[in-house]
């Protein structure tokens, strides 16, 4: 699965219905990412920048997770 540069879809808010939302969102950017990883592996300079802005938006979903697990600890008696 290639990706065009700009295609990837801002990470989704964490929660949801069922909290597990945001997690599913996180393994779809790095499912996505992967041939592109393989590609700038091997070479591919243009794969290599899309693979660095899936990495940020992987970082931001995985931070946005983070969040929310903190937020959970918080109002848990």
């Amino acid at each position: 699965m290639t990706m065009n540069p700009g295609s990837t879809p801002p990470p989704a808010a964490p929660g949801g219905t069922g909290g597990g939302d945001a997690f599913e969102e996180l393994e779809k950017l790095v499912a996505a990412a992967k041939e592109d990883y393989h590609k700038a592996v091997g070479g591919n300079k243009a794969a290599g920048t899309r693979v660095r802005k899936s990495m940020q938006d992987i970082k931001a979903q995985a931070q946005a997770i983070r969040v929310k697990v903190l937020e959970t600890r918080s109002t848990t008696p």
